[in-house]
């Protein structure tokens, strides 16, 4: 529905609309402009007050024999102001004014003026907690989608980065920034993300851009390796644009979405580029290394402890010390539930009562557990070292996918024997290579299909382009 010239009539529509009688936040100011009657709505605590006073200070001046004929002649001549839009469309301005923009309607004009003078409550761009870095900027992003776009233009000041705007949701609204390099983004890829968006049929994006990763990529859920990477530090989404990746921000997020990434992507981290190239080098394979051992210390010492003919003599010293009560399969599987219960408990501990509940957890997890007869010192052993690998890469989906597969190993192992192993590690190894990112690319590459170069890029950290002579 247009707006209609009568103010009194766009008045009365809009108040039943926005059920202004029960929303105290919906404010609404009748005034006087130029001999003609105006009203203004803003939305409480989305106003900046400073700059909607200097602007009303204005209208108070203008003289009726001043007023233009058109809304678009007034904003020109009497909105001193740099973010001014015109909205013929009552729904349209709605979003807008949910949003935070203030709407001005005046007597005699068929279209609303909208006056971006918004603002948001935020919190500051400090480092975050998540993606913390030895060396590097501190600044992280926000909650503000505005802010989040600022942190990279802030980097790449470049004409060529493109910033599109969009919306999804039927009833949040919710704003999209999808940011890349126009000569280096893949087009195919870029209209492909953009079509997605575009007809998404969902109520709300409630889980910012979990419920937009959802929507974008239906397929294979059964797949716990991750498809997208998020971080939450600028500096390295600035970096993912810059070399041809697509960065969606999704406002009320303090992360950022980058695709397509691969199995090698999801892995690097800033502090690998933030050091020399050897120490680099040496943080990424090590990351890769530890990785690894976390899928595979604990499957591979139960097949040793079920079949003891196959220990090496040299590594005999890795036999139980202690008898055994429960089946150590059982032990495992206790402590991979454990963890992930103590996990959640740490989330919710207030921080107060954090330090002297991690003492309690440790010894009676620890020492009590262990003299108590249903855990081995060995098994309290290697689980403490997978828990802490766990952490040396900083995508908690690539962790939890495993723990997913480390679990589906030692269950095989523990039914089949060496059988069940082989066939646990075949299908870890096939829910990696028959991935595909989001492109429709292979999750491995360079792996598959093979690039020597690539390969050398993603296991050794070169030279950055800035260093070359």
């Amino acid at each position: 529905m247009e707006f209609s010239t009568n103010l009194q009539d766009n008045i009365d529509y809009l108040h039943k609309k926005l059920n202004v009688q029960n929303n105290f936040d919906v404010v609404y100011r009748t005034l006087h402009i130029g001999g003609r009657t105006a009203c203004l709505y803003f939305i409480d605590g989305f106003a900046k007050d400073e700059t909607l006073l200097k602007i009303l200070q204005v209208f108070s001046t203008i003289k009726e024999e001043d007023m233009p004929g058109d809304a678009h002649g007034f904003t020109k001549r009497y909105v001193p102001y740099g973010e001014v839009g015109l909205i013929k469309k009552d729904d349209d301005m709605i979003v807008q004014l949910l949003s935070g923009v203030s709407c001005l309607l005046i007597d005699g004009y068929d279209t609303c003026i909208a006056i971006d003078a918004r603002t948001y409550p935020a919190r500051g761009v400090s480092e975050p907690e998540k993606d913390k870095v030895m060396r590097g900027s501190r600044d992280g992003f926000v909650e503000t989608l505005v802010f989040n776009t600022a942190l990279i233009r802030r980097r790449i000041r470049d004409p060529r980065l493109t910033m599109e705007i969009m919306t999804a949701g039927e009833s949040s609204h919710t704003d999209i920034a999808i940011c890349y390099m126009q000569n280096r983004v893949d087009q195919p890829l870029l209209e492909m993300i953009k079509k997605r968006i575009q007809n998404l049929k969902v109520d709300a994006l409630t889980m910012n851009q979990e419920s937009l990763a959802e929507c974008l990529y239906p397929h294979k859920w059964f797949n716990p390796f991750p498809k997208f990477k998020f971080s939450e530090r600028p500096d390295t989404a600035a970096a993912s644009v810059l070399e041809g990746n697509i960065i969606i921000l999704v406002d009320n997020s303090p992360a950022a979405m980058i695709l397509p990434s691969s199995v090698f992507d999801i892995i690097e981290e800033a502090d690998d580029y933030y050091f020399p190239p050897i120490t680099g080098t040496y943080l990424r394979l090590s990351r890769m290394f530890i990785s690894l051992l976390s899928l595979m210390l604990t499957p591979i010492w139960l097949l040793l402890m079920q079949n003891p003919e196959l220990i090496p003599s040299w590594l005999a010293f890795i036999r139980l010390s202690d008898p055994l009560n429960v089946p150590l399969i059982w032990q495992l599987l206790i402590l991979e539930f454990a963890i992930d219960g103590l996990r959640l408990a740490a989330v919710n501990t207030p921080n107060m009562l954090t330090t002297p509940l991690s003492v309690i957890a440790g010894i009676v997890l620890g020492e009590y557990a262990v003299k108590s007869g249903w855990f081995n010192s060995e098994t309290m052993l290697y689980m403490a070292f997978v828990t802490i690998a766990n952490y040396s890469q900083a995508s908690f989906e690539l962790g939890y996918a495993m723990k997913f597969m480390r679990i589906l190993i030692l269950i095989l192992t523990a039914i089949f024997n060496i059988w069940g192993f082989a066939v646990g590690v075949i299908l870890s190894v096939c829910a990696i290579v028959f991935n595909k990112t989001i492109a429709g690319k292979s999750y491995i590459y360079p792996l598959i299909p093979f690039s020597l170069s690539e390969l050398k890029k993603r296991f050794l950290r070169g030279r950055l382009p800035h260093t070359e002579k």
